[in-house]
Formats: C-alpha cells, sequence, structure tokens
C-alpha cells in the first residue's frame, strides 16, 4: 500500500493534518491505533445508556477562534454550536459567585455586584483584547517566529505600549489579577490559567488566564450538539469528501526510514505502508523519538534534550449522570456551562504547590462541565450529564490529604480522591451526592488506555510553562514541525504552540510538509533552518545508544 502522505493519530491536530494536505491534492491516510477515531475529542453513552458524556475535552472556545479550525469549517459538516447563559462561573465560599457572559457589560456589572471596581478593569482588559485578538490568534497559531501576524500585533498593540503589553504577558496570574480588578476576581483568570499547568505564581499564568478569560467573553466556550464526537465525524466527513481514508485499531511501531528519509511506517502486525511525500506524527514528542524512530537516526543532542522533556499534570476525569441538575446555592452557576471550583487564590497556590511537590493535593481544584445545561440533548429534561476533572502529579511521593493515597491508584485510592473531590463540591452545592445517578471515574492509568499518547491523563502532551514554549517546544530549535528526519513532522500538542482543540499543530506541520516540495524551501528554507537549529541546539552527535527517558525519572513508556 502506498499514499502521498501517512498521518499517525487521528485526534484534531492530526484531522486538521490531513484535511490541508488533502486540500491541496494529496493522496492522504490517517493511521490510528485505538479502536475508535478523535484521541481525546469522542464521546459516547459509556455512563448511562440515555446520556451522552464526552470522553476527553468538551468545550471548545479555540476551535471557535483558531484559524486552522475556521478553515474546516465544521458547521457544513454538522456541527452546531451551543452555548449557556454564562460561559463559566466560580462560586465562592460565602454564596457569591463570578460569572463571565458573552456580553461584556453584564459580566462588568457582575463583577461590581462582588468586588466594586472590578467591572472597568474587565472592560480595560475586553477593550485590549478585541484590539489585539485577530493578529494574536494568528501569532499564536503559526509557525514561530510568527512574522506577519507580529507585525500586525505590533500595530493593534501600539497605542497601548507594546513593552506594557510584553511585561502584562509575563506576569503570574496573581500579581495580574492584583493590577487588574479587585479580590476576588482574580480567580476568573487563575481558575483559566489552571485548565494548563500554571500555578498562580508561573510567569504567563496571567497572559494563559487572560487569553481563556477572554475567549470566554468573546466566543464562549460552546460545545457541539450531541456531544465531542461531531467534531471528530465533521473532520473525518471532511477529509473523506476529499478522498482521504482511515485505518483504526492499527499501531504505528517504527518510522521506515531510507537513505535518511522517512518514506512510511510499520505497523504492529509487520505490515508496512509506504508515503511518497510525508509522514505526519501526531503522537508525543517522546513517543516519536524514543520509540518511533530507529535510534540509530536520532542525533545525540536530540536525546539528550528529551531526557528533560517535562510531561504537564496527570488527571483523574470523572462523568457523572445526574437526576437532576446541581444544586448551587448560587443560580448563576446553575446557568453557567464551565465552574471552576476553588475557594480562593490562596487556595489555589497550596492545591498548585501539593502537585509541584508530588503530592496529592488536598482540596483538588475541579472543572466542572454541566453538558446538559448547555446542551440539553445530552440527557433526559430535568437531568445533568456532568463531566469534570483535576489534575494530579506526574510523579507522586505522598498524599497532601488524610487518605494515604501513594499514587497506585487502586480502586480503594481512587474512591478516596473522588470522595475528596464530591466533597469539594458539596461546600458550594449541599445536596450533590444525592443527585448522583451513577459515575464513571478514569485514574490516570485509564485515561491512558483509553487515548493512546496521554502520560498518566496529559491532555497537553507537554508542559505549558514557558521554558517548554516558543524555541523550546518541545525541544530547545526553532518552533518548528520539521525533525532531523526529512518527510517527518511532528504534528501533536507536544510541538508549537501546544495544548488545546485548535488544530495549529496539525496545521502547521501539514503546511511546513507542503512548502518542503518547493523549490525555494530546498534552497533557502531547509538550508537556514538548520543553520538556526544549530545555532540554538549545538552541533548534531552521532546518535547514542543509551535509553530515552520520557520524563527524568521514568522509563520509556509505549504508544499504547
Amino acid at each position: 500500500m502506498e499514499t502521498d502522505a501517512i498521518v499517525i493519530g487521528s485526534g484534531p491536530n492530526g484531522l486538521v493534518a490531513a484535511n490541508l494536505l488533502a486540500d491541496a491534492g494529496w493522496s492522504v491516510l490517517v493511521v490510528e491505533a485505538a479502536q475508535q477515531p478523535g484521541g481525546g475529542v469522542r464521546s459516547g453513552r459509556y455512563v448511562d445508556p440515555d446520556f451522552i458524556s464526552d470522553a476527553c475535552s468538551a468545550f471548545y472556545p479555540l476551535a471557535i477562534a483558531s484559524p486552522a479550525m475556521q478553515a474546516m469549517q465544521l458547521e457544513r459538516y454538522g456541527v452546531r454550536w451551543r452555548h449557556a447563559d454564562f460561559a463559566f462561573a466560580h462560586p465562592l465560599p460565602d454564596g457569591r459567585a463570578l460569572a463571565v457572559s458573552r456580553d461584556v457589560t453584564e459580566t462588568a456589572a457582575l463583577l461590581d455586584d462582588v468586588a466594586p471596581g472590578s467591572g472597568a478593569g474587565w472592560m480595560e482588559l475586553a477593550a485590549l483584547w478585541k484590539r489585539a485578538a485577530p493578529a494574536l490568534m494568528d501569532a499564536l497559531c503559526t509557525p514561530f517566529p510568527p512574522v506577519r501576524a507580529g507585525v500586525r500585533l505590533a500595530r493593534a498593540l501600539y497605542r497601548s505600549g507594546l513593552g506594557r503589553f510584553a511585561r502584562m504577558a509575563l506576569l503570574p496570574v496573581r500579581r495580574f489579577a492584583e493590577e487588574w480588578v479587585r479580590e476576588p476576581t482574580g480567580l476568573l483568570f487563575a481558575g483559566n490559567a489552571l485548565h494548563a499547568d500554571f500555578a498562580p505564581e508561573s510567569t504567563m499564568s496571567g497572559l494563559y488566564g487572560w487569553l481563556l478569560a477572554m475567549l470566554a467573553g468573546d466566543v464562549g466556550f460552546p460545545v457541539p450538539q450531541g456531544g465531542a464526537q461531531r467534531v471528530t465525524d465533521a473532520l473525518l466527513a471532511r477529509l473523506r469528501d476529499r478522498d482521504g481514508e482511515l485505518l483504526c485499531g492499527r499501531r504505528v511501531t517504527g518510522i521506515l526510514i531510507r537513505s535518511g528519509r522517512a518514506v512510511g511506517v510499520r505497523l504492529a502486525d509487520g505490515d508496512e505502508i509506504a508515503a511518497r511525500r510525508a509522514v505526519l506524527a501526531a503522537v508525543p514528542a517522546p513517543s516519536l523519538y524514543g520509540e518511533l524512530i530507529p535510534p540509530e537516526h536520532v542525533p545525540e543532542n536530540v536525546r539528550r534534550d528529551l531526557r528533560n522533556f517535562q510531561w504537564d499534570f496527570g488527571t483523574v476525569k470523572i462523568d457523572w449522570a445526574l437526576h437532576e441538575p446541581i444544586p448551587w446555592t448560587n443560580d448563576l452557576v446553575r446557568r453557567a456551562g464551565t465552574v471552576h471550583i476553588g475557594a480562593s487564590m490562596d487556595d489555589l497556590t497550596r492545591y498548585a504547590a501539593d502537585l509541584a511537590m508530588g503530592l496529592v493535593p488536598a482540596r483538588p481544584f475541579v472543572v466542572l462541565g454541566q453538558l446538559s445545561t448547555v446542551d440539553p440533548s445530552r440527557s433526559p429534561a430535568g437531568t445533568e450529564s456532568l463531566w469534570g476533572y483535576t489534575h494530579i502529579p506526574q510523579q507522586i511521593r505522598g498524599d497532601a490529604g488524610p487518605d494515604g493515597i501513594s499514587g497506585a491508584w487502586t480502586e480503594t485510592e481512587i474512591e478516596a480522591f473522588v470522595r475528596r473531590i464530591e466533597d469539594h463540591i458539596e461546600r458550594y452545592a449541599p445536596g450533590f451526592r444525592e443527585c448522583i445517578k451513577t459515575r464513571v471515574v478514569r485514574g490516570p492509568a485509564a485515561m491512558d488506555a483509553d487515548h493512546p499518547g496521554l502520560h498518566n491523563g496529559a491532555f497537553g502532551q507537554g508542559t505549558a510553562a514557558l521554558h517548554q514554549q516558543l524555541i523550546f517546544r518541545p525541544l530547545p530549535g526553532v518552533a518548528r514541525p520539521e525533525t532531523p528526519i526529512p518527510g517527518l513532522y511532528l504534528a501533536s500538542s507536544s510541538a508549537h504552540p501546544g495544548p488545546g482543540v485548535h488544530g495549529a499543530c496539525g496545521a502547521n506541520a501539514a503546511r511546513a510538509a507542503l512548502r518542503a516540495d518547493h523549490l525555494a524551501t530546498r534552497i533557502f528554507g531547509a538550508p537556514l533552518r538548520r543553520v538556526c537549529e544549530r545555532v540554538i541546539r549545538g552541533p548534531e552527535h552521532p546518535a547514542s545508544q543509551r535509553p530515552v527517558l520520557d520524563s527524568p525519572d521514568r522509563p520509556p513508556k509505549r504508544l499504547s
């Protein structure tokens, strides 16, 4: 079997990449290890036959705002976006609540009710977003350096002061909140920063929190009607319209390299598939460099840098089927699609500190999705399909709580941790437990089994912290999807710009593969990129036979 391009992985990045290659007239084959396509963008009735639950991701502001996903025109292939009254809410211990609407004046008024004076800060931040958003989203979603988008962004921010914006972008979210709003309104930004692995004191956590909070007020936190699977189905329908193909249940175990170039893949059953033009790997960087590429083709400096690759936090994911909606003490929270549970900025700092020290958090920060509130088709009338997760350390050294959780994640340990999460929800919604009809809990091992390519449920396929962003993602280089192997491209969230259902990582890889066919790229682009990488990474050395670790103290992990 032979095709122009093979894409490994059918998550949103892989499918966006495949679609762009097919748009250019290439024949494309997507190979997926799991039995069902979609990666983390899947849904099903696995909790209760009457309830639709999302297996991993659920809310998609970046799918609306990302240029790569906009180009897919998902609405033409059946996606219908649904919105709650409020994009997200954050209940407070005293019964009040913060909430964000797509009406900026309504949000400002709600914030002033909680913390007088915060509304003006929100309005100013929203005005800054309105000026910067088009160029900023382009700059974030294109390969680094984003020259054209960067020029447009500089023009948009000129009146605000480029230096002032650059300083704001580097602020920890705690300081960001202190400068722009009044306590406790900063929780709106800190909670969003913790969607990734940004602690309140992390550099750039203010920018990330601002970005997601502004997206909430702009495009909302929408869900696709009928479940996350609708996004995957739309991308597949678009690909099949262009004669693209999909193989599921076929695990890639190696990249075929001949004369120094990627020419195909080897499957677990021994079959080989040839790729005339390119192989795009929508898998984590450690899986690509540590498992799929033959060791003799991985330069020593890449292997050395890979030992320092840092995963983002692990995850415990829970899906509930509720007899009735959550009995929140505040009506604003009842009307929100996404809910953040964390008592205060200090509480979030303690949670992040537990994670940093390798401790199971005593009081987990929880992200909840009230899926039926946003999309009534998810469950019978008067009920709620509830989605939620919290982060855990990659390497667990102990338990900050009272249950002695060791990180073995036995049924007993998972039950104790879920009890801790539900206790936390009960503080803001007394009687929550009485609403539970049934639930399904996925610890780190189950998350990995359901989603090949995760690492203890590391949704981001690598930390979003500054030391692993831009030219440092996934390894020190030039933040490009090209690999040291001609014809092989990294198309996963391990690549720039990182996590999120925005499709940009796949789009960047596809465009790099298409450009490689151009004479100008072969004569000027590729040599210039190699020179830049050599300056940043140092000279290449012959491959070493030492084992490649996918984290500093963990042995290599198989792709599935």
